[in-house]
């Protein structure tokens, strides 16, 4: 019991909330990450000046509306690259990253590895760009060819919000 104590207050220890931002037409920072197929990754930069649509998650719940965005893109047919960000701030979860990773490629099948690219080391920049106010909503971000947030939303997948997203990326 007094272990469980003690990693429940390093866990909340390690984590800070941010006010929800707004952060349409801004550039999106420099962060680190490697893709579950453990291929290293520095975003925008490593997107080939396309543009790219980022849903970001902050806890293990966001996934369920992560893949309601993932199935309305599919469903849309966006051509759009796409990634999952899982973006964890602190310092346990950097101590553990191996064990989360490998828990993530248990339930991702194989073939969306390298579409799935992992935030710990920066993951409280891109917490403080967006905000983490509302952890289990994903933060969807659509960045042009320069890394700038030209769509961004945060309330929680609705189709009007993909349709607003799929008319912004068709106008890039």
């Amino acid at each position: 019991m007094t272990k469980f104590l003690i990693l429940l207050l390093l866990c909340i220890s390690c984590s800070t909330s941010y006010k929800n931002q707004q952060p349409l037409n801004k550039a999106f920072p420099l962060v680190r990450g490697i893709s579950l197929s453990k291929q290293k990754w520095v975003i925008p930069k490593m997107f080939d000046k396309k543009p790219t649509i980022l849903l970001i998650g902050y806890v293990q719940n966001s996934q369920f509306d992560i893949d309601r965005w993932l199935i309305g893109l599919d469903m849309k047919g966006v051509k759009t690259a796409t990634y999952e960000v899982p973006t964890i701030a602190g310092m346990l979860p950097k101590m553990f990253s191996t064990k989360i990773n490998d828990g993530m490629r248990k339930g991702i099948p194989k073939e969306l590895w390298k579409g799935v690219i992992t935030i710990y080391e920066d993951g409280e920049i891109i917490q403080k760009f967006t905000g983490n106010e509302r952890p289990n909503n994903t933060r969807v971000i659509l960045l042009d060819s320069k890394g700038v947030v030209r769509f961004f939303s945060d309330k929680g997948f609705s189709v009007p919000s993909l349709n607003r997203l799929i008319k912004t990326a068709q106008s890039l």
